[in-house]
């Protein structure tokens, strides 16, 4: 699976007329959209994206904080930003990634297969002497078509499965998973089971993510040994996406929790653990 793209070979595709859309997916955790820093500058061509209203369904108890949207309105959203299939797909944000996984998991799982991840986000492309445009982007509409379930994902009742036989990998902070400090699901602490993992880990001071081989040994030491499934959550599937782009550079194969904590953690009937694990 190809994850990344770095900002020397975009500029050199966009310069070539190559067909590339680029997706601007800005956002923060309970902070402020993103589009008014989209409007202040951001890769010409780029696309804005609304990761809360775009790239998942509305929040509920029942189903998480980010359900994974219908296959109907990601269609929708998807030719709204102008993808026809045909073209190559670039996600950025300007925090390490974190929400621009969420696009690049989503499309993948939704049948594109050329999709890939600004590798270091809007700083690298900055750092590279990339221009700012300010402004909206209104492409013309698309005509992709997008089928659900090419990536794999698992449903609360697989979760305690998915930690007594494989690896079930929580990509939160490490204070997160040790549960001592929530603060925004109803309670803290993890999924009994589940490897802390931060998604954090997956990347160099730069924000750009380590190589291949230095991710095989980080989630080696996390008990990913390529002799049992694999399958990641968070807070609310977002930067869990982060985590399986990640494992994919390392050459392993994950499955996404997409209800993840603010699921699990809402259900009173399903059992917490608090520290080390």
């Amino acid at each position: 699976m190809t994850v990344l793209i770095d900002a020397t070979e975009l500029a050199d595709l966009r310069r070539t007329g190559a067909a590339v859309v680029v997706l601007d997916v800005r956002w923060r955790l309970g902070g402020p959209s993103g589009r008014e820093a989209y409007r202040a500058g951001h890769v010409p061509g780029a696309v804005f994206v609304d990761l809360d209203r775009e790239l998942a369904a509305p929040p509920s108890p029942q189903e998480g904080r980010h359900p994974l949207p219908a296959i109907a309105d990601l269609q929708a959203a998807a030719r709204r930003w102008g993808l026809t299939g045909e073209e190559l797909v670039v996600a950025y944000d300007d925090d390490r990634d974190l929400a621009a996984s969420r696009a690049w998991w989503l499309l993948r799982w939704a049948g594109l297969e050329d999709v890939r991840l600004l590798d270091g986000g809007l700083a690298a492309w900055a750092a590279a002497g990339g221009e700012l445009e300010p402004g909206d982007v209104t492409p013309e509409p698309g005509t992709v078509t997008l089928s659900p379930g090419h990536l794999p994902t698992i449903a609360i009742d697989e979760v305690p499965a998915a930690a007594a036989h494989g690896v079930l990998l929580d990509a939160r902070a490490a204070e997160r998973y040790r549960g001592e400090i929530e603060p925004i699901d109803p309670q803290a602490g993890h999924v009994p089971g589940a490897v802390s993992a931060p998604t954090t880990g997956n990347l160099d001071a730069d924000g750009r993510f380590l190589p291949p081989d230095a991710l095989r040994e980080r989630f080696r030491t996390v008990g990913v040994d390529g002799t049992r499934p694999v399958a990641v959550y968070c807070g609310s599937g977002v930067t869990a996406a982060h985590q399986i782009a990640a494992l994919a550079l390392a050459g392993v194969d994950a499955a996404l929790y997409p209800g993840s904590w603010s699921q699990w953690s809402a259900d009173e009937t399903r059992p917490v653990a608090v520290g080390e694990g």
